[in-house]
């Protein structure tokens, strides 16, 4: 980011900052960034780009020595890269790794150039090592326009954990690399084999035997129904078989979103680009309604609600199913407590914790005083302050946390206890990490014991002091524990060891590091009290599940920006179908396409339709594509395995279709040209134009409509102007602004503006009156002066203006 302390600030960015400059290449990602007032300031890392000692970001070139491309790898910042000539990932080897023609594309201090091949010094290691991974996941990247690729890229970020997960069809070949490196999957540490294996955990032994001298038995503990920071749920499932070999970085269970270790993010569906009675309309799309029967587009949320008691000045808050003024019946999921049971089944309003505040006389109503002043009633001194689900919320209860917090009435703990509780802290960890150390020094005995050096292992806190191995030296287990102890600060030259034991060093290290930061946690809250919230007695948190299908109102993509809002969603038998009766998924608008020049798509949905048909999936690597005349030859062997499988059928000698009959048919299979004639489900005639049709891989993104729709009749008002609030959270309702009052008065709806303006906004009396009106059913309007109105008034009063309003007829 270029943003925050000692960056830049957005509103006065210029463009040059913002654009892409020619030593991103390799570095920073010109495809993913974000759209509005951050474009350009906030930047990916590209794949293979790494972060040096000084904070430079480096990129790997393969040497090149007498037009010989060498295995050697260089990484080089953007200063050193000028000074090379660099030919491309592409250039043509032949089988001695030599560079076959003579003349060479090459990137020299900034620009691009023809070169002579024994001028070329480095080679890019990949084509794709010039965009971040987001970007790599787009198969046809090259074909769309940028400004689509850097929208596919971020909206794949935003795409929901479907509860089936299903890869792509035409992917790109990251997808396992995305799916293991973003640690959404449990991997196998080690060879074995599978010994135990259950929904909850996965054992593996190096023997297959459960106990035994020198087996090693890992143990994989798995994540089930967590809640994800965007309410969505992680849950991993084994992949594997008791009894089954698996090797060493081998996918073990799939987590959210994932399926046989590849990323999974959406689903393939059936795509026809055509209008449908023109509910696809501006990017609207239709659906069918088997994605929503079958659950193809289900996904599950989690959401969290919590609630705290505190120590208030009138007295304690309680948590407690006695509510003054509800209904048993709305208590009922409560249990003794006042805390919803696991497995209530929750709506709008309902509450989840019973919680009763105590209030001030001045809060008490005159009826209330009046009661007390009677009956000496002391139930009335609290007022309900519960749990409630909000607005348009539905679920399941799945879970409930209680923590019981320091009761507010006992002592705090005396200096000499702090002191007593942190060295016991301090103890107990000293223990942990030592005991840490000592594996750590096993792990790198595998690798340095008995054996020597050839260089001395230096310490970087002292740099002319003894080293902590000396060259040459046997290396003994007493050396090894203390390589161990100073983890975090030797020093060695470059070699196939210390890439080794820098391994090894990084993941203990982590766990080292773990260790550190709870004890000074643990330190951290004695020392500052009991570090807790001051004045909470209890805290409560709910957790509620909710299945969500899709419904019209959702927003859809593919992974070329092509997005959407379900607008329809069609009956199974209603949808477009091919002659053999299949229905298509989904239908999109075909004006979609050229006006956004992703043509990526158009690509992925005939190559995406071969492979369904001929029971594969295609890895199309950025940059590296397969070519439109490969995709050509798929779509007929696609077609040749659907005429194989119908008695009778055949291919002609032009490539036509001929029935049992020996009749010529171009309506029953998609052509050379991806196109095939469709037929309307409602009349079964066929459309005038055929249509193109394939596999697309489709995103549900976290863009839900039950979450953002929204109705306000009565609610909240500001303090100040007595306007209602806005936004969903404050139950706010829709502004009328200056131009919609322009539209009632173009219009003459006087009547409609008046009332828009006075009752239904800020005039109080005015509001109560209609209220009342409408219950007895006379739907009459008296408006009277906005408060917006005495809100200027006191404006002017402290400006020193004795503005007075006069009655009609006083005026001299």
């Amino acid at each position: 980011s270029a943003l925050g302390p000692g960056g830049l600030n957005r509103e006065r960015a210029s463009f040059e900052v913002r654009d892409v400059h020619s030593s991103h290449y390799g570095r920073v990602c010109p495809i993913e960034t974000p759209e509005g007032p951050n474009i350009g300031l906030i930047s990916s890392l590209a794949l293979y780009g790494r972060v040096n000692e000084l904070g430079f970001i480096e990129t790997p070139y393969r040497k090149v020595k007498d037009i010989k491309v060498m295995n050697k790898i260089d990484y080089l910042n953007a200063n050193d890269e000028e000074k090379f000539i660099i030919a491309q990932a592409n250039a043509v080897l032949d089988e001695d790794g030599k560079f076959k023609n003579k003349y060479i594309m090459c990137r020299h201090e900034g620009d691009t150039l023809e070169v002579a091949r024994e001028d070329v010094q480095y080679m890019d290691i990949s084509p794709r090592q010039v965009v971040s991974a987001a970007a790599s996941l787009i198969p046809f990247l090259e074909h769309d326009d940028a400004n689509r690729a850097l929208m596919g890229s971020n909206m794949q970020r935003q795409a929901v954990p479907l509860m089936i997960t299903e890869s792509p069809y035409v992917g790109t070949g990251m997808e396992s690399v995305v799916a293991r490196d973003s640690r959404a999957v449990v991997v196998a540490t080690e060879n074995g084999v599978v010994i135990e294996c259950d929904s909850m955990h996965i054992k593996t032994s190096s023997d297959g035997k459960a106990e035994s001298g020198s087996n090693t038995v890992v143990n994989y503990q798995l994540l089930k129904y967590m809640r994800s920071n965007s309410s969505t749920c992680i849950n991993q499932f084994p992949i594997v078989k008791k009894g089954q070999k698996v090797t060493k970085n081998q996918v073990i269970a799939d987590g959210a979103a994932t399926e046989n270790g590849e990323l999974a993010l959406g689903k393939n569906v059936l795509v026809a680009f055509m209008p449908w009675c023109g509910y696809n309309f501006e990017d609207a799309i239709v659906l069918s309604e088997r994605l929503v029967k079958d659950d193809v587009y289900t996904s599950i949320h989690i959401s969290e609600f919590d609630i705290a008691a505190r120590d208030t000045k009138l007295g304690p808050e309680e948590i407690t199913r006695d509510i003054p003024n509800v209904s048993e019946d709305a208590l009922r999921n409560l249990g003794h407590e006042g805390i919803i049971r696991i497995g209530a089944e929750v709506k709008s309003k309902d509450i989840l914790v019973g919680k009763i505040t105590p209030k001030s006389e001045t809060e008490l109503d005159p009826e209330e005083r009046l009661l007390r002043a009677i009956f000496g009633e002391k139930a009335a001194d609290v007022k309900d302050s519960s749990l409630r689900m909000p607005s348009g919320a539905t679920g399941i209860v799945m879970d409930v946390e209680v923590e019981r917090k320091a009761d507010p009435n006992a002592s705090r703990l005396t200096k000499v206890e702090v002191k007593r509780h942190i060295r016991e802290a301090r103890s107990t960890f000293k223990a942990e990490y030592e005991e840490l150390v000592e594996e750590l020094a096993e792990k790198l005995g595998t690798v340095l014991l008995g054996s020597k050096l050839p260089f001395d292992v230096s310490d970087t806190q002292n740099e002319g002091g003894p080293p902590i191995i000396s060259s040459n030296r046997k290396i003994t287990k007493v050396l090894l524990r203390k390589l161990s102890a100073n983890h975090d600060r030797y020093k060695m030259p470059n070699s196939p060891t210390k890439d080794q034991i820098d391994e090894i060093v990084k993941s203990w290290g982590l766990k080292l590091r773990d260790i550190e930061t709870r004890r000074d946690e643990i330190i951290g809250r004695y020392e500052d009290g009991d570090g807790e919230d001051p004045g909470i007695i209890r805290n409560v948190k709910v957790y509620i599940a909710s299945k969500r299908k899709i419904q019209v109102g959702d927003k859809m993509a593919g992974r070329h920006g092509n997005k959407g809002i379900v607008a329809r969603i069609v009956s199974h038998e209603d949808m477009p179908h091919m002659a053999d009766g299949t229905p298509v998924d989904i239908c999109l608008s075909p004006l979609g396409v050229p006006s956004r020049m992703n043509i990526g798509q158009v690509l992925e949905t005939h190559l995406g339709h071969a492979a369904k048909i001929l029971g594969f999936k295609v890895a199309t690597p950025v940059f590296d594509h397969i070519d439109e005349d490969a995709i050509h030859e798929l779509i007929q062997e696609a077609k040749e395995a659907k005429i194989s499988e119908r008695e009778g059928w055949k291919v002609g000698k032009k490539g036509e279709t001929i029935d049992e009959h020996g009749k010529v048919r171009e309506d029953y299979f998609i052509e050379a040209d991806g196109k095939v004639r469709l037929h309307d489900g409602r009349t079964g005639q066929p459309f005038k134009q055929r249509i193109m049709i394939g596999e697309i891989y489709m995103l549900k993104l976290d863009h839900l409509v039950v979450s953002k729709i929204h109705a306000r009749s009565v609610g909240p008002y500001s303090l100040v102007t007595q306007q209602p609030l806005g936004g969903k959270a404050q139950h706010g309702g829709q502004r009328f602004g200056e131009m919609e009052v322009w539209a009632l008065e173009a219009y003459g709806a006087a009547y409609t503006l008046q009332e828009m303006l006075t009752v239904k906004s800020d005039d109080v009396t005015g509001r109560t009156k209609i209220y009342e009106s409408i219950v007895r059913g006379d739907n009459s309007l008296q408006a009277d002066v906005p408060e917006s109105f005495n809100v200027l008034m006191k404006e002017m009063k402290s400006l020193c203006l004795d503005i007075r309003p006069l009655k009609s007829g006083a005026i001299q």
